[in-house]
């Protein structure tokens, strides 16, 4: 008799800025589930009810080994499909699946893909700063804890703007001035390199705050400070100037952490106009098309960044890490500094050592839950205010 799903379970909790989607594939195998990650802190709400309401009664009574098979049905059982939500909420029931079938294999996931390919993954940290000197003084404590990848900021994404001038009765908004940025980040850079050399490694991320005109000069200018790469330099819906600033500059470029089709990715990475995807597994559907993503991009020479910020889970994280050790083209992992209190619910977490990140080669993802401490740290609902971005003079931008 094959081993079936028997029930599904949403667990949300919010032990950090994020809220975080768990979801708990309950086998007809006594003691046996799988942890997948669903999570899209924006709209955790809308993912909960497409788990609950659609995706639930979908899987339940379905053979949890037919991974590929569950996964392509579930894509189209709605008709319409790749959006955001249902990616996510498809992506919970994949990620556990094959964490199920690890458990099931007496081996990490990364085996079943094809088995480990180094010992540790590097990773680079957020490192953001009021001033360029104190974005120096956070890289060189980092250096202390062995870290060689840094992603540099002044302030938040487009900069810090207190002095910027609005028209009278400007709207509330979260303002950035696009020009005062691109100097501000150039001349960090610069006082990077002239403080710390060229040995460590420089990350940017734009978040695709400039005009496309704007991004492929910025690209050029960049070019001198050796990025290990330049990040969402455009929003998705103006990837055809990624052409542009291809032919014009050696900055190494990464894109993809909105991308949800896809029509998004495979043509930058077939015309070879990227060098880095980094897609949120969750967000694109789950650990099936991330794995087939990591090996189309292989064929062009494209490494793998996955998108790994604090409002990626831990569970989202560890999956991620399990993609690192087997691909080949892998590139870097962002990280996110895990609390105490997230290796405390998440046991089996991933951990950093000497700039290395390093799973505990446990069947399956190797990461469990802790689902009464998890609990009590509900999630909060919130209007999200940085994601309101304005232009000086008031105009709503792109995030």
């Amino acid at each position: 008799m094959p081993i079936t799903i028997k029930d599904v379970k949403t667990i949300i909790t919010q032990p950090g800025k994020s809220q975080l989607i768990i979801v708990k594939v309950i086998t007809s195998e006594p003691g046996l589930y799988g942890l997948g990650c669903a999570t899209y802190k924006q709209r955790f709400h809308a993912v909960h009810t497409a788990i609950e309401k659609h995706i639930k009664p979908f899987v339940l009574g379905r053979d949890v080994s037919r991974i590929e098979e569950m996964w392509q049905m579930a894509m189209v059982n709605g008709y319409w499909r790749n959006g955001p939500v249902m990616n996510n909420a498809i992506s919970g029931i994949d990620q556990a699946l094959w964490d199920i079938k690890g458990k099931l294999a007496g081996m990490p996931v990364y085996q079943l893909l094809g088995g480990k390919v180094r010992e540790g993954a590097h990773v680079y940290v957020h490192c953001d700063g009021r001033s360029p000197e104190q974005v120096v003084d956070n890289i060189r404590a980092f250096q202390q804890q062995g870290i060689r990848y840094f992603r540099v900021q002044l302030g938040i994404y487009g900069g810090i703007s207190e002095e910027m001038v609005k028209p009278e009765n400007a709207p509330a908004g979260a303002y950035f001035d696009p020009k005062a940025y691109m100097r501000d980040t150039l001349n960090l850079l610069a006082h990077i390199r002239a403080e710390l050399g060229d040995e460590i490694e420089l990350l940017h991320d734009v978040h695709e705050r400039l005009t496309p005109i704007d991004a492929v000069q910025f690209a050029k200018d960049c070019e001198p400070f050796k990025l290990f790469f330049l990040e969402d330099v455009l929003p998705p819906e103006q990837t055809a100037w990624f052409r542009n600033i291809r032919q014009q500059c050696a900055t190494p470029l990464a894109m993809g952490e909105l991308f949800n089709n896809p029509h998004e990715w495979q043509p930058l990475i077939a015309n070879r106009q990227i060098d880095f995807i980094r897609m949120h597994i969750s967000q694109m559907g789950g650990l099936t098309p991330a794995r087939n993503v990591a090996a189309f991009a292989n064929m062009f020479g494209v490494r793998t960044a996955w998108h790994g910020p604090s409002d990626t889970s831990p569970v989202g994280h560890t999956v991620n890490i399990h993609l690192d050790m087997w691909a080949p083209n892998f590139g870097i992992q962002e990280w996110y500094r895990p609390k105490p209190l997230d290796y405390d619910i998440f046991p089996g977490l991933p951990e950093v050592r000497n700039g290395y990140l390093y799973l505990n080669d446990q069947p399956g993802l190797g990461i469990d839950i802790n689902e009464e401490l998890a609990a009590k740290y509900p999630p909060k609902d919130e209007v999200i205010d940085w994601t309101q971005a304005r232009l000086p003079d008031g105009t709503p931008a792109r995030p």
